[in-house]
């Protein structure tokens, strides 16, 4: 059941890292592994057996998310955008009350609410650019040093909550390159995106690892504003129509799923 829990959040987890606007981060913080991931990918070589153990479900479900939802996520954002909009908020309001507990879980202080604000501030910014976004990758096709760097922008998306990766790639012109890639299996695409993916994951899971070990309760509520934050900037509005009215009652699912996720990330941690 472990392993059939974290492998559908890694699903979940890689889906997210390829949905236009949502943070593959995020997700992590909301389905209650974010500590367990970046604690275990910051110090990998330490115990490395136990650690593959601890990372295989995830990692196999995030690939998993990423490579077979590709081509769904891009039908589907063509054309249910709202709906699928309205599922991803329900999934990251039913974990909020988990999110908070864990921010806590070793005091409180007011202070902590300047850096969550500075981080909400941040992710809201990112929406505002948004209606901004420009092409500034040439019409060749990319070489390997740009796809690297591309690889280690998506990484860099699924370690920092609140972060969407597919925005920074949409801004720069090379988003629908890479999902392209991922649709057709590419290798002469995926392979450098990997390498790039892989050192960013390592790069920033030991720092982000260092300031929760040193300063935790500062880290988290950065972190809690980066969820919040993300969940402003895919709210759709509000519309009486059909299409709306599905959406509804997907982020209830969604809601629903999350909140029984957290639920089960209690009862496992009193056993």
């Amino acid at each position: 059941m472990n392993f059939l829990s974290d492998f559908i959040k890694g699903i979940i987890i890689g889906i997210a890292a390829v949905a236009p606007g949502i943070s593959g981060g995020t997700f992590a913080v909301m389905l209650g592994v974010y500590d367990k991931l970046t604690g275990a990918v910051a110090d990998v070589f330490h115990n490395f057996r136990k650690k593959v153990l601890l990372l295989f479900p995830l990692a196999l479900g995030i690939g998993a998310g990423v490579l077979s939802f590709s081509k769904v996520m891009k039908y589907i954002f063509e054309n249910y955008n709202i709906q699928v909009k309205y599922l991803f908020i329900g999934l990251m309001i039913g974990s909020l009350p988990a999110v908070v507990k864990e921010a806590n879980k070793h005091g409180f202080k007011n202070i902590y609410f300047f850096p969550c604000i500075i981080a909400f501030s941040i992710t809201i910014l990112f929406m505002m650019l948004e209606n901004s976004v420009i092409n500034i990758v040439s019409e060749n096709s990319p070489g390997i040093a740009a796809l690297i760097i591309y690889g280690g922008i998506i990484g860099f998306g699924t370690i920092v909550p609140g972060i969407s990766s597919s925005f920074i790639l949409m801004y720069i012109g090379a988003y629908e390159i890479l999902l392209n890639g991922m649709v057709s299996l590419d290798f002469r695409i995926l392979i450098p995106v990997g390498i790039g993916f892989m050192l960013s994951i390592i790069l920033f899971a030991k720092l982000i690892s260092l300031l929760f070990k040193k300063i935790y309760g500062y880290t988290y509520y950065t972190v809690l504003g980066f969820v919040m934050g993300s969940i402003i900037t895919i709210f759709p509005g509000v519309v009486f129509s059909l299409e709306y009215l599905t959406g509804f009652v997907l982020c209830f699912i969604g809601f629903y799923m999350s909140f029984v996720l957290s639920n089960y990330k209690k009862r496992q941690i009193k056993n």
